[in-house]
C-alpha cells in the first residue's frame, strides 16, 4: 500500500513537469506566422543555432507580412547543420546557413544553387575580402550573412593596470607584457581553447599569421614543419604559459569577471557595452611593434545561400535579397547581428551603441578564410592532435611539427 501511494505522489508530481515539457516543445515548434492562411509559399529555412538564427529568426515576421510567403525555421549545431544541407536531395529547405570552411566540399559535390543564374548579385557595400569564399568558376553561391572573425578579448582594466590603453595594444609583444604583469599578481594571462583539435588550431592560426606562416601553400601542400612555424609555436606557449585552457563560456566569464586579461574570441560570443569591462579590438597582426603587418584575422563567417534541389528557388532569392538588404541588416545590429557591410558597421549611431563594431570591420577587411578544401576537417584533426601533444609537452616543437607534416603529406595523398 505504501509503495502504491508512494507511485501515485509521484505521478502526480512528475505529471505538471511533463505538462509544462509538452507545452514548451510546442511554443518552440510551432511558432506563430504573419502571412496570410494561404501563403504564395513556404519555404524551409536551415539555420545555425544560436545567435546566428536569432538574428534572421527576428527579420522573418516583416518578411512574411510583406510577401505572403511562410518561413520555417530549423535550427541545428555545426555538424547537424552539415549533415542536413549535404545529404538533404529531397528539397527539403529551400534556404541554409553555411560555413565558409565547407565551400570546396559544397563545390565539389555541387549542393547549391548557382546564384549568378538566379540574378543574384553581391554589392560595393559588401566588405571585399568576405567576398571570396563566395564565389566558383566565376559564379556567385553564397553570400556573406554573419561576420564573425577572430577578434582579440580583453579586459581594459587588467590592460590599464598594466598601462595599456586599449587602443596602444598594437602587437604579440604588447599582450605578451600586459600578461607577465598580470601573472605576477596572480592573476591569469592569455586564455587558450584546447577542448578539441579544431579549437587548438583556429584559436592558433592568428599567432601563426602574424608570423608571417601559414598551414598550407598555394597548392593547399602542407607547410608545417617551417621556421614560421616554429617560432609562432615558441610565442604560442609563451603566452599560455600566464594563463590557462578552458572552454569558451569559461574563457568569457575569466576576462569579463577580470580574472583573465585576454583571449582570441568571436564577435558573436559576446557583444560588450561602453559601460563592459570586457571589450575587444582588431588582432594586428604584428609580433612587436615595429614589426611587419599581417593580416591575421580568421573568418568564421557565416554564409546563406540556396541549396541546389530546392523547389522554391525564386522565393528563396527573394528572401535572400531581403535579408542581405542593408537596411534590414542594420536593423540586427541591436540583437547581435554582425553584417559584413561598411554601411552597417561604420554608421555613426551604430558606433555611438557600439563602438566595437569599429574593431570588426577592421577585423574583416583584413580577415583570412581557413584553406579551401574537402580535407580541411581531417586535416585539422590531424594538425589539432600533434599540438595538442606539443602543448602538453609530451614532444617537443621540433619532432611535433616534423610528424604533422609528415602525416598530413600522407593524408592528403590518399
Amino acid at each position: 500500500m505504501y509503495n502504491r501511494t508512494k507511485t501515485i505522489h509521484i505521478a502526480l508530481f512528475a505529471l505538471p513537469i511533463l505538462i509544462f515539457i509538452n507545452i514548451s516543445c510546442i511554443l518552440k515548434f510551432n511558432k506563430p506566422h504573419f502571412c496570410t492562411e494561404n501563403p504564395k509559399a513556404t519555404l524551409s529555412i536551415a539555420l545555425r543555432s544560436g545567435t546566428y538564427a536569432d538574428v534572421i529568426s527576428k527579420c522573418l515576421r516583416d518578411f512574411e507580412m510583406k510577401y505572403d510567403i511562410r518561413c520555417d525555421v530549423a535550427e541545428f549545431s555545426e555538424d547537424a547543420l552539415h549533415k542536413v544541407v549535404t545529404e538533404d536531395k529531397a528539397g527539403s529547405y529551400d534556404l541554409c546557413m553555411v560555413d565558409g570552411s565547407w565551400m570546396a566540399e559544397f563545390t565539389s559535390k555541387r549542393i547549391l544553387a548557382n546564384l549568378t543564374d538566379l540574378g543574384y548579385e553581391l554589392d560595393e557595400d559588401i566588405i571585399p575580402a568576405t567576398k571570396k569564399i563566395c564565389y566558383s568558376d566565376g559564379a556567385l553561391y553564397l553570400a556573406p550573412y554573419y561576420g564573425n572573425v577572430s577578434v582579440l578579448l580583453v579586459n581594459k582594466l587588467m590592460a590599464k593596470e598594466a598601462g595599456f590603453a586599449m587602443e596602444e595594444i598594437d602587437s604579440i609583444e604588447d599582450i605578451q607584457k600586459i600578461c607577465d604583469f598580470q601573472k605576477k599578481r596572480h592573476n591569469l594571462g592569455f586564455m587558450t581553447r584546447g577542448d578539441t583539435e579544431n579549437n587548438i588550431v583556429v584559436d592558433f592560426l592568428p599567432i601563426l599569421l602574424a608570423h608571417g606562416g601559414w598551414v598550407v601553400d598555394e597548392n593547399n601542400s602542407p607547410t608545417i614543419d617551417t621556421p614560421e612555424f616554429k617560432s609562432a609555436m615558441e610565442t604560442y606557449m609563451a603566452l599560455m604559459k600566464t594563463g590557462r585552457t578552458a572552454k569558451k563560456d569559461d574563457l568569457i566569464a575569466a576576462i569579463a569577471n577580470k580574472s583573465a586579461a585576454f583571449a582570441i574570441g568571436w564577435p558573436g560570443w559576446y557583444t560588450p557595452t561602453r559601460n563592459s569591462h570586457m571589450d575587444y579590438t582588431a588582432f594586428s597582426g604584428k609580433t612587436t611593434k615595429d614589426g611587419e603587418r599581417h593580416n591575421a584575422s580568421i573568418y568564421g563567417i557565416w554564409t546563406i545561400g540556396i541549396p541546389r534541389f530546392s523547389r522554391n528557388k525564386e522565393h528563396a532569392k527573394k528572401l535572400l535579397e531581403y535579408l542581405m538588404d542593408k537596411e534590414i541588416q542594420k536593423s540586427t545590429i541591436p540583437f547581435g547581428g554582425v553584417p559584413c557591410r561598411y554601411s552597417c558597421l561604420l554608421d555613426e549611431e551604430t558606433l555611438h551603441k557600439f563602438p566595437q563594431y569599429k574593431a570588426v570591420c577592421e577585423a574583416l577587411e583584413g580577415g583570412v578564410y581557413r584553406p579551401i578544401m574537402e580535407e580541411w576537417p581531417k586535416f585539422y584533426t590531424i594538425l589539432g592532435s600533434e599540438m595538442k601533444s606539443i602543448l602538453n609537452g609530451e614532444e617537443t616543437i621540433s619532432m611535433g611539427l616534423y610528424q604533422a607534416q609528415r602525416k598530413l603529406e600522407s593524408a592528403m595523398m590518399k
